[in-house]
């Protein structure tokens, strides 16, 4: 069975968050991947596969066409769309992880799954961070989409109104390790390049650093993500 030209259409557009948006649906591809997704709760719109491999109802497609669809270098034999789900309040019940304008996607999928290993419930995004959806985001969570509730708000106005304490991650912040870190609060990691923004520093009650220990403390900052790790890694370790 040959894929429809509107599919195709579809499915290109959806690699633009614009369009995603737009039509409250997103991409999926890989087996595993999919799996993870056909049995959590996001609900699937349409799955094509070169293989009859999947319980769910499948257009089966040639390897080419799987080829003219995938954004991937490599295409790996299935692609899926799932409908994005609700937006769901936020829980204040015990830690959330707070990101303030990440724009890397690779970097977003790997604090997805971070927030899965360590049990981050809840993760909320700025406005300016970048989509979940991204196709290179899914990709990167290997599922652990599915196991993490996101949200996207207006960070600051979130802070002001929460009752949380807040911790941010600063250069200068006091060491990770010698502080008594909470069950319950607010962890807020920065961009990339510039971390936390001024607005957002303003709202935190403590700021947390993760000290150096090589002899020539050259290295000028961590990846994000590995920041994160070490970061959920310490609250948890208490």
């Amino acid at each position: 069975m040959s894929i429809l030209k509107n599919e195709i259409k579809l499915i290109k557009s959806l690699g633009q968050k614009k369009f995603r948006h737009q039509e409250k649906l997103f991409l999926v591809e890989g087996i595993k991947g999919i799996r993870e997704f056909l049995d959590s709760e996001f609900e699937l719109y349409q799955l094509f596969a070169t293989d009859a491999i999947f319980d769910a109802e499948t257009t089966l497609i040639s390897p080419k066409d799987l080829q003219r669809i995938s954004a991937l270098k490599t295409p790996n034999t299935a692609l899926a769309i799932f409908k994005m789900p609700e937006p769901k309040s936020i829980k204040e019940s015990s830690l959330v992880l707070a990101l303030d304008d990440v724009r890397d996607p690779g970097n977003l999928g790997t604090i997805i799954r971070l927030c899965d290993w360590f049990g981050i419930e809840n993760l909320v995004c700025s406005l300016e961070t970048v989509d979940c959806y991204n196709p290179k985001v899914v990709q990167a969570t290997m599922g652990s989409l599915t196991r993490v509730q996101i949200n996207y708000i207006d960070l600051d106005d979130y802070l002001k109104h929460s009752e949380l304490e807040t911790y941010g991650t600063f250069m200068d912040g006091k060491s990770i390790y010698s502080e008594t870190l909470p069950k319950k609060g607010i962890i807020i990691m920065g961009n990339e390049a510039n971390g936390v923004s001024p607005k957002i520093e303003s709202l935190v009650h403590k700021k947390l650093g993760i000290p150096r220990f090589g002899n020539l403390k050259a290295t000028e900052s961590l990846n994000v993500a590995t920041a994160t790790a070490i970061v959920l890694s310490a609250f948890k370790g208490q």
